[in-house]
């Protein structure tokens, strides 16, 4: 990232981050440019468009952390304490100190292998390969490298079937108990079954964010832990949700009711939803609600909270509605990842236009043409 001052009238200092020293310091170049801001910003935005000089010598890890300077502006709280720690996690490795002239798919590979090896879990590969690939696709534009030899190699992974899916019975058993423990938690599990809310998004609800039959969903509680040894609270930061959006959902009726009774008691006593005072609900608090009311409900063990987001997800597909409708509620930035993750639901809704189709052409309405 440039940076520009004028060190005197009409005479321009130009600064450009070109990755990091063997020690761990920043590097930088410098350039001087004589005229208006103008031509400042100009020169600034070609340095950072351009291949710095120095890049020579540099290793992976200098990559990473360029990147992750180069980023970290534009990321959640959350988003970036989870990419500093996949970046620190790399680092960790040997191919982190890989010169990136020598750095080839052939070493990418060796990593993922002896990631696998040490037991690691498949959803972590694939996140540190994804940071890998990112860093190394900036020093890319940078010039540092002429092609991302992460970008041609993929994590191993093992085939799984699709998680299934949590009954209506289920559903409906776990949100009870959960209310006959405290409404404020049957109220906050509803809401996850309905709106698909994420736990963090839960926990950030003010009683304003309900208009009619209209809520809104713009920020998400993000838990700072503090780094010491000591018993120190953790810090809540109220801040963007996941995908950095803001969407509204439609609550049925019966939600709306419990919302209005619980706001009439409770909103005096501060603006959030589940929590009293003026700092939000910590959404650890939303999670023990789910383990006690699936404890108390008797459900399967195996289900978490965030399976009422795919209950609220799978039940609308199969039900008929397109796909569009429901990532918006879901909060997803693109259909295509609904439609990935919820291709289980697709499949069984077709089932229903194979039979409205037969239906219009005078078939049994009751058939799809499976012999048994």
């Amino acid at each position: 990232m440039a940076t520009i001052r004028e060190r005197s009238p009409g005479v321009w200092q130009v600064r450009v981050f070109t990755g990091r020293n063997g020690t761990g310091r920043p590097t930088q170049m410098a350039v001087t440019v004589r005229g208006g801001e103008r031509e400042a910003l100009r020169e600034a935005a070609r340095l950072e468009s351009t291949p710095q000089r120095g890049a020579e010598g540099r290793i992976v890890a200098d990559a990473l952390s360029a990147w992750l300077e180069r980023n970290e502006g534009s990321y959640t709280p959350a988003s970036l304490r989870d990419q500093t720690s996949r970046v620190r996690l790399v680092t960790e490795d040997q191919i982190a100190r890989t010169p990136l002239a020598r750095l080839g798919v052939a070493e990418v590979d060796r990593w993922l292998t002896r990631m696998r090896r040490s037991g690691l879990g498949e959803s972590a590969i694939r996140n540190r390969l994804t940071v890998l690939r990112a860093a190394l696709q900036q020093a890319v534009v940078w010039g540092w490298i002429t092609s991302n030899p992460a970008a041609l190699t993929r994590a191993p992974g093992v085939k799984r079937s699709p998680r299934g899916v949590m009954s209506p019975d289920d559903a409906i058993a776990v949100i009870k108990a959960a209310t006959d423990i405290d409404p404020v938690a049957g109220l906050a599990l509803r809401v996850g079954a309905v709106a698909g809310a994420r736990r963090a998004e839960i926990a950030a609800l003010r009683w304003t964010d309900l208009d009619g039959s209209l809520l809104t969903i713009d920020s998400a509680i993000t838990v700072i832990r503090g780094s010491g040894e000591g018993p120190e609270a953790p810090k809540l930061v109220d801040t963007r949700t996941k995908t950095a959006e803001r969407h509204t959902v439609t609550l049925d009726a019966e939600t709306v009711r419990l919302w209005g009774e619980l706001r009439s008691e409770r909103e005096p006593y501060g603006p959030y939803v589940f929590n009293i005072g003026k700092e939000p609900a910590n959404p650890d608090r939303i999670g023990w609600w789910w383990r006690r009311a699936r404890e108390a409900a008797g459900i399967d063990k195996h289900w978490r909270l965030h399976d009422l987001r795919h209950f609220s997800a799978t039940m609308a597909i199969a039900g008929g509605h397109d796909v569009r409708s429901v990532a918006h509620r879901l909060g997803h930035a693109d259909p295509a990842m609904t439609l990935r993750v919820y291709a289980h639901a697709v499949e069984a809704a077709d089932q229903g236009i194979a039979e409205l189709l037969g239906s219009v052409l005078g078939g049994d309405p009751g058939s799809t043409g499976v012999v048994n």
